[in-house]
């Protein structure tokens, strides 16, 4: 049950009865003025449930008759909680119930309110009528109001939370008969066959049987909805691709299944679905609310369809100002509308249909008859929306022109396929002949919500990103454009489907036209897309970035509050402006973004406010040569320092010159840090062993099997308790490579800052161990060489770590770059300085002592980017790229410093520990084991365990920082028994020889930590 979380002492309430006060101290007790103070305290109270108060609605009874409320109760899936009506203390208010009543207002849940008391209706009947100037009656009151569910939305709710996993139970059940019907039931068996070579055809010519099965799935699971809720009994005869399924389905059911008693189980889901619909009297918001239902259909049938598509619904709001800047910008730069002749306005990405609608309310009625029949066109890859999309924009011609008609621009087809479907036949004529319409015709605009997902988080999902291989395919496109002049390292983020998306519109526009998209908005500024950006400004010659944030990762929060969408991803709107007369320079980019802490409906009350782009105010940026775009912050003398390492550098054969350091590379990376890291040495080696049987035995079966064709990532099994797969294991796969487990491989790792663990070292079993062959090859190494480790993401702030051991890949929280004092052969053997002769001859040079060492440079580096000020001054140019050196005024100061740092912090274990105060639980038995630690909230306690807590812990240890955390957050982060729920692996870094050790370890981080911030204020000036 929903509860009002409210009291008499919260502030809501106090300032409710204060501002009635002033109110009354200023004579002004007519209702408009005294309802203010009511509408306040209800707006707090809705936010609890993220509902919104509309006040002075109009709320249709029937299609004849309206009525207008002061305030109207509306749920995120637009279903109506309740009627709030406000009255004056002059006011009888039980007459002034009556009159509402009088004039058709609904009893369902109707909240009558002036400013001594309340009368509420629910279910038909009086449940309340009192005094509300105690504080406590009027919190009774709201907590009966907001609480109160009506039948209908009571069911439904009940239904809807249930549904995921009665619905995916329901669908696993369907999956096991039609893999029975197909090797029983002849019928069936041609009828699925003929449907698969056609998805296979028109939609993707990789898609599995598996995904078949998932689509006649969906249809047999949505259909009834699509008949009842929207009063459209023909849908199925109607639909081209509807007509299709219902002959496969009609061969499912031609031996001994029943559609009707199958679905039994979920009647009552249905039943409530109708019901709650049955309450929602515009047709638009029968739309809004079966958006929503699409969402929880998708996120609880199909959560992997849901995760590569990026299932999301475009809010109105966003939509609407997209439309409209659309329609500004055709007006200003071309002296066309959406409404003009020629127009041709495609949705590549359509889902439920939104923006078509949106434009066809755009667009003046005498012109729609010809925009519908001609020039507007929508892809859709997914049965479920390419249904709701197709009914939703018929409905919407029906209701604008009285009459009904097929909309014959949307095609069931993935968009970035479209080139190479149409050199197949598609799923029906009637598809084949849209597809072949809608590539013959000239694209102005391209508008709508293309599908963010870089890839998939682990490779046993078995959910990759779709690749387009085909020749001059937007894969190609975007490798020979935006990849091909990145200067980035890891260009993965390449790869999301909104970056396709932007390259296909590019490419589809040709000469001119205009592109608008809300999107990922990681390619304004990440490093990755410095080749996109570039390709952006010289395809187009105006481009408008509307930055919503909401990046979670960025966002000191940490919370999805701040989010349009309610992703962890950041968005913006994006309209670009392609013209034929443009001079082919650079196009002006003009940027704009809302405030970081403003909450989504803050900024969906700004887009309507706006308007449209020309209610924004825009600022031009100019980007720099590396084609930053955000360059507010970046330092221009940064770039005269000398950097740490270089590409080119690296890459030399002869004598390296131009960067301190040869060699840098990334730490490990193992694609299953839960199998490859443990505490515990024996877990590790149990695990790794485990995972080496069973893809030893998975590859005896692949090389046992005839047909050396099949899909790797349909032939393997898919267990988390046994194996984690990865791309590059199933390569090794593949080429019949057989892993041998050896226990030398079992080596020490920096995890994360002060966090040693045990790293299974290997080749196969590490996706990426990149140089670190290379820097730690052997154990002995470790005695010897150095690697400073530097974070520089544009996620957290930069963070510097000095390590003798070998780090993984995201060792500071994200991934940064080691560079180390020696490198060597494989075998240990070679030993190399590092640090380039001509960094130490231009050392040398500049602070005209010829004794400095290479170790000296090192030791210099390692307390210069420790410095304050170097880490604020340049905070943003640490975030776009590696580290540069500069000269300070005292190189031995720094050095001598840096040298010190180096020493507590590799031994870091060795230290004295700081004097905690012991606070032990008399009534618990001695216990040294931790699970999970926990700071007091004013950060002078360290909750170890129910039986001690450590006290006195000064406030400076959190000064020093590594990243977002300070050295002591990352320890009690860190050091807890976590379980993973995939594979039920147990990592304790408790250990049963040193009991102690945690507690020690405590006490030794907070003298590292307090020695750490003296050393660093004392550090000269950089000037």
């Amino acid at each position: 049950m929903a509860t009002l979380n409210l009291k008499p002492s919260h502030k809501a309430v106090k300032s409710y009865y204060q501002t009635l006060q002033n109110f009354q101290k200023l004579g002004a007790a007519n209702e408009g003025a005294v309802k203010v103070a009511f509408a306040d305290l209800l707006t707090s109270c809705c936010q609890q449930f993220n509902w919104i108060l509309v006040q002075e609605n109009s709320l249709k009874l029937t299609d004849t008759k309206r009525i207008q409320v002061d305030g109207l109760f509306v749920r995120d899936d637009t279903l109506k909680h309740g009627i709030w009506e406000a009255k004056d203390t002059a006011d009888d208010l039980p007459k002034e119930v009556q009159k509402k009543f009088a004039k058709g207002y609904p009893k369902d849940n109707i909240i009558f309110q002036s400013p001594d008391r309340v009368i509420i209706w629910q279910g038909g009947k009086q449940v309340y009528d009192q005094d509300i100037t105690k504080p406590e009656a009027l919190v009774e009151s709201l907590k009966l109001f907001f609480e109160y569910r009506p039948p209908q939305i009571e069911n439904w709710e009940k239904a809807a939370a249930e549904f995921g996993d009665k619905v995916r139970g329901l669908g696993e059940k369907l999956v096991d008969l039609i893999e029975s019907q197909r090797k029983t039931n002849p019928q069936f068996i041609g009828a699925f066959q003929g449907f698969s070579n056609l998805c296979r055809q028109s939609i993707n010519p990789n898609i599995s049987d598996a995904a078949v099965e998932e689509m006649l799935i969906q249809h047999l699971l949505t259909e009834r909805i699509f008949r009842q809720i929207f009063n459209n009994p023909d849908f199925t005869r109607r639909n081209i691709i509807a007509v299709e399924i219902e002959k496969v389905i009609e061969a499912l059911t031609s031996k001994s299944f029943s559609r009707a008693h199958f679905l039994g189980d979920v009647d009552y889901f249905y039943r409530a679905l109708e019901e709650a619909a049955a309450t929602i009297t515009e047709y638009s918001e029968k739309q809004h609310f079966l958006n929503t239902v699409y969402e929880r259909f998708f996120q609880g049938f199909a959560v992997n369809v849901a995760d590569t598509h990026g299932i999301v619904y475009t809010p109105q709001s966003i939509v609407d100002f997209m439309v409209r800047s659309v329609d500004e910008i055709l007006r200003t730069e071309f002296k066309k509308s959406l409404s003009d002749k020629g127009v041709h306005i495609l949705d590549p990405f359509v889902g439920t249909g939104n923006f078509i609608m949106r434009i066809m309310r755009e667009i003046r009625k005498t012109a729609l008859s010809h925009k519908y029949q001609q020039e507007l066109h929508c892809n859709e890859v997914m049965l479920l929306p390419y249904y709701i999309a197709s009914m939703n924009i018929e409905h919407e011609y029906l209701t604008a022109t009285g009459q009904y008609q097929p909309f014959d621009g949307i095609c069931l087809v993935d968009t970035f396929s479209v080139q190479e479907a149409l050199q197949l036949d598609l799923f029906t004529p009637q598809n084949t002949q849209r597809v072949k319409q809608q590539q013959s015709s000239p694209i102005f605009v391209v508008i709508g919500n293309p599908p963010y997902n870089v890839g998939q988080q682990n490779e046993n999902d078995n959910n990759k990103n779709r690749k387009y291989s085909q020749t001059g395919g937007v894969d190609q496109r975007v490798a020979e454009t935006y990849a091909k002049d990145s200067k980035a390292t890891n260009k993965n983020k390449l790869s999301d489907p909104y970056v396709k998306a932007f390259r296909w519109a590019a490419d589809r526009i040709e000469d001119e036209g205009i592109v608008a998209f809300v999107s990922n908005n990681s390619f304004i500024d990440a490093i990755a897309f410095d080749g996109m950006r570039q390709h952006l400004a010289q395809d187009f010659d105006a481009i408008y970035i509307l930055d919503l944030g909401g990046n979670i990762r960025k966002n000191a929060s940490n919370q999805p509050i701040y989010n349009v969408f309610d992703i962890k991803v950041g968005v913006s709107i994006n309209l670009l402006i392609k013209k034929k007369e443009g001079n082919k320079s650079p196009g002006k980019i003009y940027y704009a973004a809302v405030g970081e802490f403003w909450r989504k409906q803050e900024k969906y009350d700004y887009l309507e406010k706006c308007q449209h782009l020309g209610g924004v105010d825009w600022e031009e940026i100019k980007p720099d040569k590396k084609h930053t775009w955000l360059t507010a912050g970046l330092q221009a003398d940064f770039e005269t320092f000398i950097p740490m390492g270089s590409k080119e550098t690296k890459a030399a054969k002869g004598e390296a010159t131009g960067a301190i350091f040869k060699l840098f590379s990334n730490g490990v990376k193992t694609n299953r840090d839960v199998w490859a890291y443990n505490f515990n040495p024996d877990e590790l080696a149990a695990n790794i062993q485990r995972a080496i049987a069973t893809y030893n035995e998975q590859t005896r079966k692949w090389l046992d099997c005839p047909d050396k064709s099949a899909n790797v990532d349909d032939f393997v099994t898919y267990d988390d308790a046994k194996i984690s797969w990865s791309g590059d294991l199933k390569n090794h796969l593949q080429r019949g490579v057989i892993v041998e487990y050896d226990p030398k491989h079992i080596r020490q790792s920096l995890y994360r800052p002060f966090t040693k663990s045990w790293l299974y070292f290997d080749a196969k079993l590490n996706n990426r161990r990149y140089q670190f062959p290379y820097i730690f090859p052997t154990p002995e190494t470790e005695k010897e060489n150095r690697v400073i480790c530097v974070t520089n993401h544009t996620q957290i702030p930069f963070l510097v770590q000095i390590t003798d051991v070998i780090p993984s890949l995201d060792v500071g929280g994200r991934p940064g770059q080691c560079f180390p004092f020696y490198s060597y052969d494989e075998d240990g053997n070679n030993r190399q300085e590092n640090i380039t002769d001509w960094a130490l001859d231009a050392f040398r040079e500049e602070y005209e002592n010829p004794a400095i060492s290479k170790w000296d440079i090192f030791y210099y580096i390692y307390g210069l980017l420790h410095h304050p000020r170097y880490r604020e001054k340049y905070a943003d140019n640490l975030k776009r790229e590696l580290p540069r050196i500069p000269y300070a005024p005292e190189f031995e100061s720094f050095a001598k410093a840096g040298k010190r740092l180096a020493e507590i912090h590799l031994n870091y274990e060795k230290q004295p520990e700081y004097p905690l105060e012991f606070i032990e639980n008399d009534e618990v038995a001695l216990n040294w084991r931790v699970e999970k630690m926990k700071l007091s909230k004013d950060k002078t306690q360290l909750i170890y365990n129910e039986f001690l807590t450590l006290a006195g812990i000064p406030p400076k240890v959190f000064a020093y920082r590594l990243g977002n955390r300070s050295a002591l957050d990352w320890i009690i982060d860190r050091y807890q028994v976590k379980i993973d729920k995939r594979s039920g692996i147990e990592n304790d870094p408790n250990r049963l020889e040193d009991e102690q050790y945690i507690v020690r370890l405590i006490g030794q981080v907070i003298t590292v930590s307090l020695e750490t911030v003296d050393i660093v204020n004392q550090l000269p000036s950089l000037e």
